[in-house]
């Protein structure tokens, strides 16, 4: 028997069983990301060492960091990257996803080789990077030397060469964007394609209107991977430029890093909390942006 919204005593029952599945997760959602979220908003309106007790000090951690040049220098960072992942290195991997749909010849091999600079750790790719940017045995000046013969250019020290040197550490390495868009591909139903070949639809005509908007939630998802990973952005920075040349390069973990370093832990912590509100902000915008709650089909 059904009340008037059509659930029956049995399904209640069974909702009994879905609850009590759910309790573990969580249970560990409020104890591992709750509780510490709650205290990281708490502790960043304090004065705090991390040893003694928090003394609350209001919004004046808030205040002294958007009067701090390296801060709103690390905004502003932190918005050309985003605009720069969520366009060329979102772009890019949605290119080459689309290529390796079309299995031209070699596309195994391709994806394996486009796989393996991805697998390796970002720390990694940063001391890489330093030794091919650099301009005594580095590989890309001793290139230009070869026409230019005094070319001296110091690629992490120099303004504004910084800059661009840190982003080409992350910008054509987008191997997930690729994985999550290429699954997309492979899940569209073949009749969707051939209906549209016979109705006369080119191969451009077919991935622009059939292909590329079926895919419109893998690309989002990349898009929010790709963007909140430049504000989350630590290893490729502290281990070439640490911020500099100036403040060129700063950027919030690399602040909060510092914070902490000098027991400034209320003041590291609003760093945090900004941080995790630029991460719901770009969230709301690309959900909204690429309308990820609406299906596809």
């Amino acid at each position: 028997m059904k009340n008037t919204y059509g659930i029956s005593k049995l399904e209640k029952r069974n909702y009994k069983w879905i609850y009590l599945f759910l309790l573990p997760s969580l249970l560990v959602f409020f104890i591992f990301y709750l509780q510490p979220i709650l205290t990281v908003f708490y502790t960043s309106l304090t004065k705090w060492d991390g040893f003694n007790a928090p003394v609350f000090i209001g919004f004046k951690n808030y205040i002294d960091m958007f009067h701090n040049e390296a801060f709103r220098i690390s905004l502003r960072n932190i918005l050309l990257w985003s605009v720069i992942a969520g366009t060329l290195h979102v772009g890019f991997g949605v290119l080459v996803a689309f290529i390796l749909y079309q299995k031209p010849k070699g596309w195994k091999f391709t994806r394996a080789v486009f796989m393996i600079p991805n697998v390796i750790s970002a720390a990694a790719w940063a001391m890489i990077y330093r030794f091919i940017f650099n301009d005594d045995m580095g590989v890309l000046n001793n290139a230009i030397r070869k026409i230019y013969p005094d070319f001296h250019v110091q690629w992490f020290y120099e303004s504004p060469y910084a800059f661009w040197a840190v982003t080409f550490t992350w910008l054509f390495y987008s191997v997930i964007v690729t994985l999550v868009v290429l699954n997309d591909l492979m899940a569209i139903p073949e009749e969707l394609t051939e209906a549209a070949k016979v109705d006369g639809a080119t191969g451009w005509q077919i991935t622009r209107r059939i292909h590329l908007p079926l895919c419109r939630n893998a690309i989002g998802t990349g898009v929010i991977c790709s963007i909140t990973a430049r504000v989350a952005m630590y290893e490729q920075i502290a281990l070439t430029t640490a911020g500099g040349p100036g403040d060129d390069t700063m950027n919030l973990p690399i602040i909060l890093v510092k914070s902490i370093q000098d027991m400034k832990y209320g003041y590291a912590n609003a760093n945090g909390v900004i941080m995790f509100l630029l991460g719901l902000i770009i969230l709301y915008i690309v959900n909204r942006a690429f309308r990820m709650n609406e299906s596809v089909y």
